[in-house]
């Protein structure tokens, strides 16, 4: 197949040449045109009757031109003398006298154009043809050899436009504590060894997308100094067996000839999962090539100097034998960034940016609870972007504000045009979540709430945590399922009806009832046990059956406490939003006029 491919394109190469050539000709061919022969006699008789002003000799060829203008042609006897010629055929010796005659050689140029490139082009167009199909074919056999090279992309120390230091990655302090003891084993191994102390393998990094782990690993080879070698753990796969673990030994074998260096494997889990599950059983492509890597990371010696870092962020899924000690046994866990950790990254994603005056980081930082440091380089770029496309030339604190909600809840979908009715639904939807969360204590403060439609949402309550929480408590938890709740409570309390727009908010509040019930122990019917684990199938990567390993009248319990959470969530949002249904029909009509209530008005208006 890849031959045909290069076949083709080789053809259409050559089918480009030679249209090429053919203009080419055709240039020629219109500047070398065609013109009229005539005979001597005729010649003679235009001499003589004075119509003749010039005529150039070429050998044996007479280029004439006429007074006239036109171009003619004739042909002499090739050692005969014109003027003897033209006099044996009567020409006056005086006519003669009047007209230019002038001799020209033959170039070398215009015999090659003439003559040699109409024979020999169409053999030197084949000949190349056939020398670049040869090459690709050559080409294609190297490649076969390097099959089973690695494919790792290496970052020298000396590069200083990809070399990444500890001072540009924000946060995680305590990853990067344990991170500089390999720093300093890269750097100066002998007091390490001198004491008889071993430095791990391998280095885990696990933590969420988007937390840093691979810009962390990158930070530990530029804080050393040494080599980079990254690759992708899918890289390492190919339909071919055999192939993965080829590749393994050659990164090895790359990494040791330029020791001290780091190896970095990224998605570790595409190849670490748990060995023996799924289809292929023991002998699949992946599983070789994990067990290869195991082989590999046996048979290092400390005097190598070469360490292992891989990333993951589904540590649960990896194979035993990757964690015991003497392989990946120093595990280094990246959590999402606090507000002061949060406030450091978008001062580093910033500082190649002119901002306003009046923006303020820290505030930025307090709106962006769980945003990971990915998520808040791509605010900062939507920021810059915003602001471009208004033509300002410094990023405002509302510029970074809007960019907040496009990464959280997606763009505005200004073309989504709701009716009048709808656009009232939408208005006491929102405003009965909003109302229930500020009604009820303990609850993360409003922000803001739209019926701007953003992504798949028709409009949004935005609710943000004054502080990072790590831990919730049974009461905030219920809480907030009536807040869930408010949205579907108001329509039905108001227009004695329900339509399809709660329905993700009723998925929300059954999960999260199903959880209080079965996952965090907060039933004092069902009792602190955690029911129901959930099984994978490894090959699929994700999450499909629950085991049922409860009876059936346990079963009946769930369902009857799952239901009581619900109803009694339901139960507290109406009356909440009864008793202060005058002042939800205030935010609703405040949301159909301008569809957004910010912060400080909403909070004014709902104080009691």
């Amino acid at each position: 197949m890849c031959g045909m491919k290069n076949l083709s394109k080789n053809f259409l190469w050559a089918l480009v040449i030679l249209m090429s050539i053919s203009v080419f000709y055709s240039m020629l061919a219109g500047a070398l045109r065609e013109v009229k022969e005539i005979p001597l006699s005729d010649l003679a008789a235009q001499v003589n009757a004075g119509e003749i002003a010039e005529i150039t000799i070429v050998d044996s060829t007479l280029e004439i031109r006429t007074r006239s203008g036109e171009e003619l042609r004739a042909e002499k006897e090739p050692q005969a003398e014109l003027t003897e010629t033209l006099r044996n055929y009567g020409v006056d010796p005086e006519k003669l006298k009047e007209v230019k005659i002038g001799i020209k050689n033959q170039g070398v140029w215009n015999f090659f154009l003439g003559f040699i490139l109409p024979i020999l082009g169409p053999v030197l167009l084949i000949a190349l043809f056939f020398w670049i199909t040869a090459r690709q074919v050559q080409r294609g056999a190297m490649q076969a050899f390097t099959f089973g090279q690695s494919k790792a992309r290496m970052i020298s120390p000396d590069n200083k436009k990809e070399r990444v230091m500890f001072k540009d990655v924000a946060g995680v302090k305590e990853a990067k504590e344990e991170l500089k003891e390999i720093v300093d084993f890269l750097k100066s191994p002998k007091k390490f060894l001198d004491i008889g102390a071993k430095i791990p393998k391998g280095v885990l990094l696990m933590g969420p997308p988007g937390s840093g782990k691979t810009l962390l690993a990158k930070a530990v080879s530029g804080e050393a100094g040494v080599p980079f070698f990254h690759m992708s753990a899918s890289e390492f796969i190919e339909m071919f067996v055999g192939v993965g673990a080829s590749r393994t030994r050659d990164l090895f074998r790359l990494a040791k000839k330029a020791a001290p260096s780091i190896i970095f494997i990224d998605e570790l889990d595409a190849i670490g999962r748990i060995r023996g599950a799924g289809l292929g059983g023991g002998h699949d492509e992946r599983e070789q090539t994990l067990n290869q890597i195991l082989v590999e990371m046996d048979g290092m010696e400390t005097d190598d100097r070469v360490i292992v870092m891989a990333a993951t962020n589904r540590p649960d899924v990896l194979d035993p034998a990757i964690l015991r000690p003497g392989r990946f046994d120093r595990r280094v866990t990246l959590d999402l960034p606090d507000i002061n950790d949060r406030e450091a990254i978008l001062h580093i994603h910033s500082a190649n940016k002119p901002l306003a005056n009046d923006v303020n980081l820290r505030r930025i930082a307090e709106r962006t609870p769980g945003f990971s440091g990915a998520d808040l380089a791509n605010l900062v770029n939507e920021a810059a972007i915003l602001a471009a496309r208004e033509n300002q030339k410094k990023v405002s604190q509302m510029d970074l504000i809007n960019s907040i909600e496009k990464v959280m809840l997606g763009p505005e979908r200004k073309s989504h045009i709701l009716s009048p009715e709808e656009k009232k639904i939408s208005a006491y939807h929102e405003g009965g979540h909003a109302l229930v969360a500020a009604s009820l204590k303990g609850v993360d403060p409003i922000h803001k709430v739209s019926i701007v439609s953003r992504g798949r949402a028709a409009g949004y309550t935005l609710k943000l945590p004054t502080e990072d929480r790590h831990l919730h408590s049974r009461s905030y938890l219920l809480n907030e399922l009536a807040v869930a709740l408010g949205g579907f409570v108001a329509e039905k309390l108001v227009f004695a009806d329900i339509t399809t727009g709660p329905h993700d908010d009723l998925k929300k509040a059954s999960d999260l009832a199903r959880s209080l019930v079965m996952r965090f122990g907060m039933s004092d019917k069902v009792g602190p046990m955690t029911l129901g684990e959930k099984e994978e199938l490894v090959f699929l990567g994700r999450e499909l059956t629950t085991e049922r390993n409860y009876s059936e009248e346990t079963a009946r319990i769930i369902d009857e406490e799952i239901k009581k959470l619900i109803t009694g969530a339901e139960k507290r949002a109406r009356e909440i939003l009864t008793r202060r249904r005058a002042k939800l029909d205030e935010i609703a009509k405040i949301l159909v006029e301008r569809e957004t209530i910010e912060r400080d008005e909403f909070e004014k208006l709902v104080k009691e």
